[in-house]
């Protein structure tokens, strides 16, 4: 189920409706929600699960597409773990403006690996990021997991 082929504004619509899943970073496809990486990461890894539906509320999202999302979340941790084998995993939605959802127009839950520590002087202080892989290399990584539990 993809977004219209017409130009979407929002990020989300608009790479669902993409024919590149490698350019628009989309790991797997679902029939309701599909899983990409966050283009601006918190840490290597950092990915998003999202309903192909443009919804800003989960009371908006149909039941099936939540369900789904919650077992994206499942199979998403198994392939994390793998490929990252992290100390633990920050899972987030935010609904709303206020509550700091940077893209309020439509649901997505972030999943992030973490490590003990990785909250460094960098991070809190200096107000930076340091990313070790490349986004293909992340890309290339997060998919094969996918590819690898899907068969």
């Amino acid at each position: 189920m993809k977004a219209s082929r017409e130009k979407p504004d929002c990020i989300f619509c608009a790479a669902a409706a993409s024919d590149g899943d490698d350019e628009a970073l989309i790991v797997h496809r679902a029939r309701h929600c599909f899983v990409i990486l966050n283009r601006y990461p918190y840490t290597s890894g950092h990915l998003m699960i999202a309903p192909y539906a443009h919804v800003a509320r989960l009371n908006q999202a149909a039941p099936e597409a939540v369900a789904e999302m919650m077992e994206l979340l499942r199979v998403s941790e198994l392939v994390l773990e793998d490929a990252y084998k992290p100390d633990g995993i920050n899972l987030g939605m935010n609904l709303g403006r206020a509550a700091g959802a940077g893209i309020a127009e439509h649901i997505h839950m972030h999943m992030l690996p973490r490590w003990s520590g990785d909250a460094n002087f960098m991070t809190s202080v200096a107000d930076t990021r340091i990313i070790p892989e490349s986004l293909n290399d992340t890309y290339s990584k997060i998919k094969r997991g996918f590819e690898a539990l899907s068969k």
